[in-house]
């Protein structure tokens, strides 16, 4: 077979092909009569190997060792591809990122797209008067994409710059949800509660969402900061965690005023009667009925003026008090 006869067959330029028989890679067994390249069955199927191996990133040097050197180990080479691989994606992956930030910002000339990378890098300084700046700055003329505000207030430590980021996430809308949800159900506990302090500030129906999720989570920290803030959306899922803060003593008092704000039936106020063997507990619990309206925390507050321990019947005896 000629070399044009292969470089039509393989998609290998003939240009390549001299290029494989100079460096030793693919030769053509003979020539013919004319002084033409012929290739063999044989040659062209050495020719696929080679382009086999490039298409994984070897270089020519390297695709050679591994088709005419035993002793070429196949793994390490692999590995060392692999690693080389995963750098060149994260760093395209992160360049996409700020393009697609830089470009939702819709910058009007080169000037807006400059600020808007300085305010991405100011972001990520190490200083955190330039971190704080840039999110309080963001609300303005030059808004820093919600995507990345979000990613910048998972990982701050500063509380102060924490807090700006905050505020100006509240700006966005829930433009920012992706992100906080991903945190919410990061490995690390810091930034789940770094995620749900930042979306009980945002008032959006998407953060109410994220909030209901959060109370089925695993971390109980995260559970009843979602609970506190949905009581105050309104939200009686939020019942049942507000319930189990209150019996142990956990934020017990902004349960118990979380519970106040959702109003009281009798299913309610009888869940939180439930299972008061513990003097702690019923103490906790008369002194969260002082925040529970309706007729239902009343009547629980008069079996209470009976209770055995006189701290609790005392208790109990004020609140009524108050309220007669």
């Amino acid at each position: 077979m000629l070399i044009g006869e292969v470089a039509r067959r393989s998609g290998v330029s003939a240009r390549m092909l001299r290029h494989y028989d100079r460096l030793g890679l693919v030769q053509p067994t003979s020539r013919s009569s004319t002084g033409y390249r012929e290739y063999s069955p044989e040659d062209v199927r050495r020719l696929f190997h080679v382009e086999s191996l490039r298409s994984l990133g070897l270089s020519l040097h390297d695709v050679g060792r591994a088709l005419d050197d035993p002793s070429f180990a196949a793994s390490g080479l692999v590995d060392q591809l692999a690693a080389r691989a995963e750098e060149r994606i994260a760093r395209d992956t992160e360049l996409l990122t700020r393009l697609r930030r830089i470009g939702s910002a819709r910058p009007d000339d080169w000037e807006d797209v400059l600020g808007t990378v300085a305010m991405l890098g100011d972001l990520q300084s190490v200083s955190a008067g330039k971190r704080q700046s840039a999110a309080l700055a963001s609300v303005g003329d030059r808004p820093i994409p919600a995507e990345a505000l979000a990613e910048a207030v998972l990982r701050e430590p500063a509380t102060n710059v924490a807090g700006a980021l905050r505020w100006a996430l509240a700006q966005t809308g829930g433009d920012a949800m992706g992100p906080l949800r991903q945190g919410l159900h990061s490995p690390d506990p810091e930034v789940r509660r770094r995620a749900v302090d930042t979306v009980v500030e945002i008032a959006h129906p998407d953060a109410t969402d994220v909030l209901r999720e959060a109370l089925v989570h695993d971390d109980e920290q995260v559970r009843r900061v979602a609970a506190v803030e949905l009581a105050a959306r309104g939200v009686a899922d939020a019942v049942p965690t507000l319930i189990e803060m209150v019996h142990d003593g956990t934020n017990d008092v902004d349960a118990a005023d979380a519970l106040g704000v959702l109003g009281s039936d009798a299913s309610t106020v009888a869940a939180l009667m439930d299972g008061l063997d513990d003097v702690a507990v019923r103490l906790r619990v008369t002194q969260a009925l002082a925040s529970i309206p309706g007729p239902a925390a009343l009547q629980a507050l008069q079996e209470l003026t009976g209770d055995a321990d006189r701290s609790i019947a005392l208790t109990a005896q004020y609140i009524l008090g108050r309220r007669e």
